[in-house]
């Protein structure tokens, strides 16, 4: 589902950034029903809710949804298993399934309006198991 019309004003400076153990991905803990996952070893709380940012052409690895994540694309856009997904869009990911996501864009080179950095909204339920890399 995409949300037409829909613009966010963020001023991503002021906010409190924390680096991932996955090169160009941040975040923004806005609620951790266990605690912090990079803290842990990188597995995730049993429930989040966050902000995300990857840079341009970075993402995370093939992960599995224990149960359901609800992401909202801010700016940017990123592409998994799935499709294509963009500025507005809204997806709902269900118990079980699998996707790699990673951030529309070339890697290494400079973020900018043609090279934009991806920023979610992003909550999930009951955590996401880290699939052996393949």
């Amino acid at each position: 589902m995409r949300i037409p019309g829909l613009a966010v004003k963020i001023d991503e400076a002021a906010l409190p950034w924390r680096a991932t153990r996955h090169p160009g991905i941040e975040w923004v803990p806005l609620f951790l029903a266990e605690g912090d996952p990079e803290a842990r070893g990188g597995t995730r709380a049993e429930e989040s809710t966050v902000l995300i940012r990857m840079a341009p052409g970075c993402g995370y690895p093939a992960h599995r949804h224990v149960g359901v994540e609800e992401v909202l694309v801010l700016r940017g856009g990123y592409r998994d298993e799935q499709g294509e997904h963009r500025a507005g869009a809204y997806l709902r990911y269900p118990p079980g399934s699998v996707h790699t996501p990673v951030a529309l864009g070339v890697r290494g080179a400079p973020a900018g309006p043609t090279n934009e950095a991806c920023l979610l909204f992003a909550s999930a339920r009951g955590g996401v198991e880290n699939l052996p890399r393949g």
